[in-house]
């Protein structure tokens, strides 16, 4: 699906992006997503966060182009060199051990690891956690936003993600329908605020649906909800308790629904959490956000009568999320692909300035070699592996390899061998493998020669819904759920 967002003219462009963030209206059109707000809906978000006993929480281990190509960062640059000290961690070292069958952890459509190597499962309305030690997971069912049945007038559709933050902590996510404006379905729309023009109760009640939980563990292995998270570096939004929103001005609404989620595991941002929206990606450092980026490009549409030109913004779903090996993040939607350079502040990470500026684009652009600019490549997955290739997973299209030619083009390549083309999920490991998640074909594993291809034939299932790695024990853990359960596979 196209998407359009605002309108703006030639010497507009930069002040609209920086003034507002993305006060771009972004159409996705159709009459679906129309609903009437329950004006009682609400969060109970407590004052402080319930507290998690020490020995519960798990024990942590130890120019458009300038036409050159910039540094993907090295190996040394990466941190994939085993942390001195570094253990085997709490849980059992089988090099593959199906988690569904030994522990019972079901067939959850999510799961995630913490800090503390606590393992949350997400299915439905329902987060479990299997705690080292023990036998089963704990079970806590209508938290948050899951707290009504799902449903267009309640708090969510339906929850998405889960991935785990500090020890004792998980993040989830939820999906909601698209609000509306005068002019029609939007991905978000200016809302007025208590004392403002035209503000309603039942309108701002919107501001509370989908979005992000935290959500605690307890002394018994139960689950609270911690925060549904609200708290951003802006000063527009502070004090208000409503979801996550533009940083630079509450009164836009473009992060609803939650579709990916990643924990940086290594590195001097080790603990920040990366969430991939319906329109961009936001980064968050404990219970803060900050949002958000995505790589847009513009499309003309009009000339004024003075001549100047009128663009629209084009932006989709953001799907493709992934961690590089020297911390870069790398995120991709239905067209296009970026790299984002974080910088140390949280602040920064939504000031655009393109190729400059504190979080400035490593790369931003398109596979020229699959389609044009214009087209859909559903791209669902993102990573970089040890030799510094890139990788993309289609939802239709296979898996592609891409280096950087400048900050704006890259060599494109497919990936032959593959019995499918739907991809869902990828994972770069240690080894310098890359780990490719299928629909419909199982679990398969690229050796680091960038040929070589087999079907990992220990983890059952055809679908495999999410790859998750965790390089800060030894062995590696890298988590595999499928439609048949969850399989950990210890050393890659």
């Amino acid at each position: 699906m196209r998407i359009r967002a605002g309108v703006v003219g030639a010497g507009l462009v930069v002040i609209s992006l920086l003034a507002v963030g993305c006060s771009d209206q972004t159409r996705t059109g159709g009459s679906q997503g129309k609903q009437e707000p329950d004006p009682s809906i609400g969060n109970e978000t407590p004052s402080e966060p319930p507290p998690v006993p020490a020995e519960d929480a798990g024990t942590p281990p130890p120019d458009e182009d300038a036409g050159t190509t910039p540094d993907a960062g090295t190996p040394e640059d990466a941190g994939t060199t085993p942390d001195a000290g570094q253990t085997a961690g709490p849980w059992p070292v089988d090099a593959v051990l199906d988690y569904t069958q030994t522990f019972g952890a079901g067939t959850p459509q999510s799961v995630g690891l913490d800090e503390g190597l606590n393992l949350w499962l997400l299915k439905d309305n329902r987060i479990g956690v299997l705690r080292p030690g023990n036998k089963a997971p704990t079970w806590t069912t209508g938290i948050g936003q899951a707290s009504q049945p799902f449903g267009g007038n309640s708090l969510a559709l339906g929850s998405t993600v889960i991935c785990g933050g500090e020890a004792g902590r998980a993040y989830v996510g939820y999906r909601a329908l698209t609000m509306e404006s005068a002019e029609g379905i939007w991905d978000h729309a200016y809302i007025p605020g208590p004392g403002e023009a035209y503000y309603t109760p039942e309108r701002y009640a919107e501001y509370q649906k989908g979005d992000l939980d935290a959500v605690r563990l307890q002394s018994d292995g139960s689950v609270v909800l911690e925060e549904h998270i609200w708290r951003t570096t802006g000063a527009s939004n502070a004090g208000r308790k409503i979801g996550i929103h533009n940083t630079n001005d509450f009164h836009y609404e473009e992060d609803r629904s939650i579709l990916n989620c990643a924990r940086v595991t290594r590195g001097p941002y080790r603990g920040d959490l990366y969430i991939t929206t319906n329109h961009g990606v936001t980064r968050i450092q404990g219970l803060t956000y900050n949002s958000h980026r995505h790589p847009g490009w513009e499309l003309l549409i009009a000339t004024n009568p003075d001549g100047t030109p009128q663009y629209s913004l084009q932006l989709s779903s953001m799907y493709g999320l992934g961690i590089a090996p020297n911390g870069d993040v790398l995120v991709a939607n239905e067209q296009m692909v970026g790299v984002l350079i974080p910088s140390p502040k949280l602040e920064e990470w939504d000031r655009e300035n393109t190729w400059e500026g504190p979080t400035p684009w490593r790369y931003k652009g398109y596979n020229d070699k699959l389609n044009g600019q214009a087209d859909d490549d559903y791209w669902r997955a993102f990573e970089q592996t040890t030799s510094g290739r890139y990788y993309l997973g289609s939802a239709e299209f296979g898996v592609w390899a891409m280096t950087l030619r400048s900050r704006s083009d890259g060599d494109w390549s497919k990936l032959a061998g593959l019995p499918t083309n739907q991809i869902i999920a990828l994972k770069a490991t240690d080894d310098g493998a890359l780990y490719i998640g299928t629909n419909g074909a199982g679990l398969w594993r690229l050796e680091p020669d960038g040929t070589t291809l087999s079907r990992v034939q220990q983890v059952s299932g055809q679908k495999v819904l999410q790859l998750v790695y965790e390089p800060t024990v030894k062995p590696s853990m890298l988590l595999v759920l499928t439609d048949r359960g969850l399989t950990v596979l210890r050393g890659p």
